[in-house]
């Protein structure tokens, strides 16, 4: 059994970001019509992302086998650290040549599109469960055309749909203490099952090991990060309230428009 706190506090902020929702259903069913979305796993079957993807993968194993030989000739840890650095910045500089051009044409596609479609903001498929365009068929196509996507001669009209960057969020100094704490608290508990488990022989024994670990983790995910997770909400809300959103997301699920409400969140989270 594994024992995992790292993800533990960020994905407890980031899910109550997924979509932050005012109003009732009925109300946000009949005014999201300006609301478009894209699969974004679609776009990896275009025969220009697959050749990029050989092409990475290509590279990657040349790579691989360069660092590998040039390891075993390493003296030190030092050397070796060095090393993975320069194998991770090869890679990383190496997939922004090749995915940055196409990443860019697929921006400005999908600003073509909701443009013509009157879009005010397009998000990732997998925060919709219910209404909205799926314009992943029309900026396929447009894709797969001769030529490059022109990019619209218009800005995106204003938006019932707000966006935060939670990363920002996450920098707040109550958010990095909160996180330093959770952390700290997660790899003591951890320290302390394994010198627990060093004298068990049962299975039983073991799993009453785990278990107590669980829900210390969690009692203590509840005093730390829960707080903090309606904070945020609450910021939210009264944000997206005085601003009249229906929607709030986190920026990892936009993908075109929207409005901006990080600032005002942060103001907000700031003053509390």
């Amino acid at each position: 059994m594994r024992l995992r706190t790292s993800r533990a506090y960020r994905l407890a902020l980031a899910v109550l970001l997924a979509a932050v929702t005012l109003g009732s259903p009925r109300v946000l069913a009949a005014d999201t019509t300006d609301i478009g979305f894209l699969d974004q796993g679609a776009l990896a079957n275009l025969q220009s992302f697959q050749n990029a993807n050989r092409q990475m993968a290509s590279f990657r194993a040349n790579l691989q086998k360069e660092f590998v030989n040039r390891a075993r000739k390493a003296r030190s840890q030092q050397d070796q650290a060095k090393l993975a650095n320069d194998f991770q910045t090869q890679l990383a500089n190496e997939q922004r040549r090749v995915f940055g051009p196409l990443f860019a044409a697929a921006q400005t596609a999908v600003a073509s599109v909701a443009s013509s479609k009157g879009l005010s903001v397009v998000v990732d498929k997998r925060i919709i469960i219910v209404g909205g365009q799926d314009v992943t068929k029309n900026v396929m196509d447009l894709l797969s055309s001769p030529g490059s996507p022109v990019p619209p001669v218009s800005t995106p009209p204003p938006s019932t749909v707000g966006w935060v960057d939670q990363t920002q969020i996450d920098q707040l100094d109550q958010f990095k203490n909160a996180q330093q704490q959770f952390l700290k608290f997660g790899q003591d508990e951890r320290a302390s099952v394994q010198d627990k488990l060093k004298g068990v022989k049962t299975d039983s024994d073991r799993n009453k090991i785990y278990a107590e670990y669980q829900k210390a983790i969690d009692d203590q995910r509840a005093k730390i990060v829960t707080p903090l997770v309606d904070q945020t909400r609450a910021a939210i809300e009264q944000v997206a309230k005085k601003k009249g959103l229906l929607l709030v997301i986190d920026r990892s699920n936009l993908i075109f428009g929207g409005t901006d409400v990080t600032s005002d969140v942060l103001a907000v989270l700031k003053k509390s």
